[in-house]
């Protein structure tokens, strides 16, 4: 209705670029939010934005995929793919179904030229609704973590492991001390249920993992030497989530212009190299953000980047 209010900033997650922030107003409408998951290929959407600035806009399409990950976007990937045209000035806006229920955020799209050709992505509506309550509740998002790297079976690991079925996740790494290791989870172990739920691919497993509150009791099923084993394991707190929520917001008081300001750094763990294919026997500082206006963007560092050496002195944390 054209009122322009000051936001205050309650929260950000970099790792999913989703923030919540708060207005102190009467009288404004809200969305109500559907159950992403029930989404279906070939639904009808409705993408709302500012596009190139022109004023607000609404587009049509369908739901052309689900569940699209490692596009190397964001660390944690669920994205609903549309044909909708989304283009610059729709990021933040709302994909929403036909009765007009928030599905999805619009956050990026994949093109050869800048402007948009048939492929926008959007962050789910369920994702979107855990983590603006934990930024909410606690300011930052707390995430489950079980410390095991893990990765997808291709039809070689399912022949050489002498699996009948390529659905799960394998275990490749074993963080000491961690959640997994004192649940007597080991490197080889097929992952193949969660709390009764089927282990599909070991991108929803990551994910289903992060949702879980820290405390919570994991139920799992694996597979060992080609027997069924149920292990309970305790979720733990993902290291450096207490510091995701504050990594950008010190972006803006960097005055300095040296080459690393502007750049937030986390280590190297399981996790990481999982997602990263990066060898247990690299050691580093993984840049978990960088700040585009940043001297460290203009020299080329980009996120997900390990810093191995600084004037040719190891990096080890």
């Amino acid at each position: 209705d054209g009122r322009e209010f000051t936001a205050k900033v309650v929260g950000r997650d970099p790792k999913s670029d989703i923030a919540v922030v708060k207005v102190d107003a009467n009288d404004l409408p809200t969305i109500s939010l559907a159950d992403s998951e029930k989404v279906e290929v070939g639904d009808v959407v409705l993408a709302i934005g500012d596009p190139f600035g022109v004023g607000q806009t609404v587009t049509s399409g369908i739901v052309s995929a689900k569940n699209r990950g490692n596009m190397g976007i964001e660390d944690y990937e669920d994205f609903i793919q549309t044909d909708a045209a989304i283009n610059p000035g729709n990021s933040g806006g709302a994909l929403v179904d036909v009765d007009g229920r928030l599905i999805g955020i619009n956050t990026a799209i994949l093109s050869r030229t800048g402007g948009f050709q048939g492929v926008g992505l959007a962050v789910p509506a369920n994702m979107v609704s855990h983590v603006a309550d934990s930024l909410v509740k606690n300011g930052k998002v707390v995430r489950g973590y079980l410390g095991v790297g893990i990765q997808s079976i291709t039809p070689a690991l399912a022949e050489s492991f002498n699996l009948k079925s390529r659905e799960g996740a394998l275990v490749t790494e074993v963080v000491p001390d961690g959640p997994a290791a004192k649940a007597g989870l080991k490197e080889d172990d097929v992952i193949v249920a969660l709390n009764g739920q089927p282990v599909v691919t070991k991108d929803k497993f990551f994910l289903a993992v992060s949702t879980i509150s820290p405390g919570t009791k994991l139920n799992l099923e694996v597979l060992r030497d080609g027997n069924k084993k149920q292990l309970t394991a305790t979720a733990g707190e993902r290291p450096g989530s207490r510091r995701d929520a504050q990594a950008t917001e010190t972006f803006s008081q960097q005055d300095d212009e040296g080459v690393l300001n502007g750049v937030a750094v986390d280590d190297l763990d399981a996790d990481a190299r999982q997602q990263l294919n990066i060898p247990a026997r690299l050691k580093g500082a993984i840049v978990t953000q960088v700040a585009p206006d940043s001297a460290s963007a203009k020299a080329g560092i980009r996120r997900g980047d390990v810093i191995l050496e600084i004037e040719k002195q190891p990096v080890t944390s």
